[in-house]
């Protein structure tokens, strides 16, 4: 329960964090997401993990650290954090809503591709320096996943939206649909991209770790 909990926690501060961000139209909302995803990941690491992302749940099933059953829980415990943050960002807000979605003129494939590179990207970091006994006991982990989640934002959010990861969306997207604001239309681009990233990423591991 321990290990849930903190999922749960962590999912909830990390997609708050960008509904908050994301409300106010800050410039530096990809450092602030950035940042308490480090604050996050070090507060779980040595409890759960802090995976608090089901791509990132995914890839560490896939490398073996993690077994199928507790890997859905992990799924669980995420989704229902993310979409408890998106509910409190709306009443925090004042009735703002937030999801992610492609930017103008942006194609299925491109915002698709997106999504998977850099989840790829942040999976394959979350593997090497939590995951690999080369790299065990290191303290930079947490600044090494954060500021990858922090390069994607800056990098591909006006591409793709820049969710990587499918609580994230999952939350938001509920959210916005249950207010009015918009519909699941996008949703599977955020479901189909960081899964198939994070899966993208266990595999390269495995070569890399030959």
């Amino acid at each position: 329960m321990n290990k849930l909990l903190t999922e749960l926690i962590g999912t909830f501060f990390l997609v708050l964090t960008v509904g908050l961000v994301v409300s106010s139209g800050t410039p530096l909302a990809a450092l602030a997401i950035g940042s308490v995803l480090v604050g996050m990941v070090y507060m779980g690491c040595h409890i759960s993990g802090a995976h608090y992302n089901p791509a990132v749940t995914l890839g560490v099933m896939m490398r073996g650290k993690i077994e199928s059953g507790e890997a859905i829980q992990y799924m669980v415990a995420q989704f229902v954090g993310a979409i408890l943050a998106a509910f409190a960002s709306l009443h925090l807000t004042g009735g703002d809503t937030f999801a992610p979605a492609p930017g103008a003129g942006v194609s299925v494939s491109i915002a698709i591709l997106a999504e998977l590179l850099f989840t790829f990207a942040l999976v394959l970091v979350y593997l090497q320096t939590v995951t690999n006994d080369k790299t065990a006991g290191n303290s930079y982990y947490g600044l090494a996943i954060g500021f990858t989640v922090m390069v994607g934002a800056f990098a591909v959010g006006d591409i793709s939206g820049g969710a990587f990861n499918p609580a994230a969306a999952v939350g938001s997207v509920l959210v916005n649909a249950l207010m009015g604001s918009g519909n699941f239309g996008d949703l599977w681009l955020y479901l189909i991209g960081p899964f198939a990233g994070g899966a993208l990423a266990a595999l390269v591991y495995k070569v890399q770790s030959a």
